[in-house]
């Protein structure tokens, strides 16, 4: 019977981390989409992913280990606002009932409680705090993260320290001190102490510039650069909400090829949901690296054209490959929407063809025109996009332009909504063709199952 289950709605590319590690170490898994949640997958009734007919889940003393829902990355408002009362009232009964709740960025701050009702599960009476400055939500890569040794059995056995990652947080807000330590019933697993090699605020790698410098810029400018504000800060906290427990963390433990906060995650699986694993990492992970499966024309044809984009958004300096998996970008450009839909189309191809008739193939039949038609003009209109960019760094710059900067900006904003929506949510032609690729991967994963990473 399967014991751990993954939020698949609004994950993209990070619910493709979460999944990679889970095949990496042959766990057993069950994708759930919102809807399955808010009509009972997460309670006594028979589904097919909640066991045999009449198991459910949330059964409690039937099984050693409890369940286990895991949330990946996101938009933590579009997770609920998918989920609906009925989803949300759902989850919460499952983790009183018994059930574990284990959140990354976006679902850690889904678990938390916000002052608009509805935007969250309130699994967690702390909040998420706003940011003060402008380059506070800029931050990603490496970090050096502090273990509490009173942990109730969820910190790494042995290790004082770890390197984990950070991919644009945001943060907890304690219900009452800053230090947060107990306030709510909550305990703080982990703390940032440090940064490590590949951080970066924004485009700005912050190792290859010399601290006399970022000093600099901080007292000539006024510019908070470096995120000393961060350290000290709780980054992975738990909890119960009735008999169930939470673990929200804002670093991606699940991140490729990071080794120690792989191993902390492992070691959290068996501890939260008695998870045996036959492997503790997730191995480097080249996106689009793999030979396509299902060679589909309207599929090769999306990635070729998301592949222009990338290539021109280098040409020009304003897109660069991070890591194997990662886009970086420099700050406006709507980088991560392209890195998703790029991920989320190779891993289209990468699947095993859809069985004739089933309900993906059934799915793609449907929607295979006019994918290809928003694939044609996410081509176009992100090249014309990307140029605007280029040309925008040199207009910008230009004096005497009788308004044009205010009218240039304007249209920017327009174009820049009109592919990729309003940050941060999935919008436009980008957030149509993420959501295609988000039913089609469901729909294939249900009729044919995960397969472990090659």
């Amino acid at each position: 019977m399967t014991r751990v289950f993954v939020l698949w709605d609004d994950s993209h590319l990070w619910g493709l981390l979460v999944l990679r590690f889970l095949r990496a170490l042959r766990l057993p898994h069950k994708i759930l989409r919102a809807h399955d949640i808010a009509e009972g997958a997460l309670s006594g009734k028979p589904a097919a992913f909640c066991g045999t007919a009449g198991e459910g889940i949330a059964d409690g003393g039937a099984h050693d280990a409890p369940p286990l829902l895991i949330v990946p990355g996101g938009w933590a408002r579009g997770k609920a606002l998918r989920l609906g009362p009925a989803g949300v009232q759902a989850i919460r009964g499952f983790v009183a009932q018994g059930g574990c709740y284990l959140g990354f960025c976006g679902g850690a701050g889904l678990a938390l409680t916000s002052p608009r009702p509805g935007d969250s599960l309130g699994l967690c009476p702390w909040g998420r705090m706003g940011f003060a400055g402008r380059l506070q939500h800029f931050l990603s890569g490496d970090v050096r993260l502090a273990l509490a040794p009173q942990s109730g059995g969820l910190a790494l056995p042995g290790a004082q320290e770890l390197l984990g990652q950070v991919w644009w947080p945001a943060q907890f807000a304690p219900s009452g001190d800053k230090d947060g330590e107990g306030d709510g019933g909550v305990t703080v697993l982990a703390r940032y102490c440090g940064l490590g090699p590949d951080f970066q605020v924004a485009d700005l790698a912050l190792a290859r510039f010399p601290d006399e410098a970022l000093s600099d810029w901080e007292n000539l400018y006024g510019l908070q650069v470096r995120p000393h504000f961060l350290f000290g800060r709780p980054a992975v906290i738990a909890g119960t909400h009735g008999q169930g427990r939470y673990v929200l963390s804002y670093p991606h433990l699940e991140t490729p090829d990071s080794p120690q906060a792989n191993a902390w995650l492992a070691h959290l699986l068996h501890s939260l949901a008695g998870a045996h694993c036959a492997e503790a990492a997730s191995p480097p992970w080249r996106v689009g690296g793999a030979p396509p499966r299902w060679p589909d024309a309207a599929l090769l044809a999306a990635k070729a054209a998301v592949e222009e984009v990338i290539a021109l958004g280098q040409e020009h300096l304003l897109l660069f490959w991070r890591n194997p998996w990662l886009l970086g970008w420099r700050r406006g450009i709507p980088g991560p929407g392209v890195n998703s839909l790029y991920a989320l189309v190779c891993e289209a191809l990468e699947c095993a063809p859809p069985a004739p008739g089933g309900p993906a193939a059934a799915f793609w039949e449907a929607s295979r025109e006019e994918f290809a038609r928003l694939a044609a003009l996410f081509r176009q209109g992100v090249s014309g996009l990307l140029l605007a960019e280029r040309l925008d760094m040199t207009v910008r710059q230009t004096p005497g332009m009788d308004g044009g900067d205010e009218v240039f900006a304007r249209s920017l904003r327009d174009m820049r909504a009109a592919l990729f929506g309003l940050p941060p949510a999935s919008g436009g032609v980008c957030g149509q063709m993420l959501a295609m690729l988000e039913e089609l991967l469901a729909r294939a994963w249900e009729a044919n199952g995960i397969q472990p990473t090659r």
